[in-house]
């Protein structure tokens, strides 16, 4: 039986996040084939080896977190250890999110171990967390992407007059972007420039580099991408349904406040659906990716799909765009897992 070594945690803002997704695979792995471990991971980056009971569900509306006094995983060369003795992990499925998890630092270091991974490797997942950087490989692929410029935080510093200037043609609304941030953190919509000092500011304090978008009026559809026998292929996308109450698709409505959902398929016509579908599968391999990827879109009321942006290891809860989109195109959660970690091992 293969030993999996399921990673949670990370030092990033979507912590809690990671744990819940590890929650969802740990529920739905074939334990005929796999034996799973759990490895948490800190805030301050310590590896620890948790029992397989950890609790990682909402609690009374408390998200599950990674600590407490447990074993420290070792990290050498030839693989895993806990007190000496070697784990000896033959694949490692990490559903870390955001900082850390998808933006290459992991797969560095999972590289150095020299244990296959799910996922996408170091410079693809590098690339796809740099909204910036993934923007024009989409564009070179020949997808749309949104209007807008790049700003790094000296620019702003020594000039912010001159780079309120340079947005004057993106129009309002627009969206000031955390370049490298995940699940919306450090993205703020601006509907009057009034505002745009503090979004700045906003998207500054998650990263040193922001993208500054034109708003797209559209409506936000999601396609989830899996490698099946070497092979990627597109699910059936969905369309992101959000509560008027909030402006956008951000962090508060994505997780905690049960304030959207996704309608699968999405309401378009055969056409846009089959685009939608292509679009996914370039954008996926424009970046080199590997495993895995959810590709965001718009699509405007005259039809047009522009790119948004691209995850490669999207929320992977049970209740999760990504696996309710492969279980509309007939692929059930626990067989999404099982491709994975097939992808993930040397043919």
């Amino acid at each position: 039986m293969m030993r999996v070594a399921i990673l949670c945690g990370g030092p990033g803002s979507e912590h809690e996040i990671s744990c819940l997704s590890a929650g969802g695979v740990l529920s739905a792995i074939d334990r005929s084939a796999y034996e799973p471990i759990l490895i948490g991971i800190t805030r301050e980056g310590k590896w620890i080896a948790l029992p397989i009971d950890y609790p990682l569900a909402i609690n009374n509306k408390n998200l599950p977190a990674v600590s407490g006094n447990f074993p420290e995983v070792l990290r050498g060369t030839n693989g895993l250890s806990v007190d000496g003795e070697d784990l000896a992990i033959d694949v490692i499925f990490s559903v870390l999110h955001g900082t850390y998890g998808e933006d290459g630092q992991l797969q560095s270091d999972l590289d150095q171990l020299g244990i296959p991974y799910v996922g996408s490797g170091a410079v693809a997942s590098e690339l796809a967390m740099d909204k910036s950087d993934a923007k024009l490989l989409f564009e070179k692929a020949g997808i749309a992407i949104a209007l807008g410029v790049t700003v790094a935080e000296a620019e702003w510093k020594r000039d912010p007059s001159a780079v309120t200037k340079s947005i004057s043609n993106l129009g309002m609304p627009l969206f000031v972007k955390a370049s490298r941030g995940g699940s919306s953190r450090g993205t703020v919509k601006v509907k009057e420039i009034g505002a745009f000092t503090s979004a700045m500011e906003e998207a500054l304090s998650f990263d040193s580099k922001v993208l500054i978008e034109s708003g797209i009026d559209g409506a936000e559809v999601e396609c989830a991408v899996l490698e099946i026998d070497g092979n990627p292929q597109a699910s059936i996308p969905g369309k992101v349904w959000i509560d008027p109450q909030y402006e956008f698709y951000d962090y508060q409505a994505k997780y905690l406040d049960g304030a959207t959902r996704i309608d699968i398929p999405a309401p378009f016509s055969n056409e846009i659906i089959e685009k939608i579908r292509s679009y996914a599968l370039i954008a996926f391999k424009a970046i080199g990716a590997k495993g895995l990827a959810r590709v965001d879109f718009f699509v405007t009321h005259s039809g047009e799909i522009i790119i948004n942006e691209i995850n490669t290891m999207p929320g992977f809860t049970r209740t999760s765009a990504y696996p309710k989109m492969w279980q509309a195109t007939g692929i059930e959660y626990s067989e999404v897992i099982t491709h994975l970690l097939k992808s993930a091992l040397p043919n």
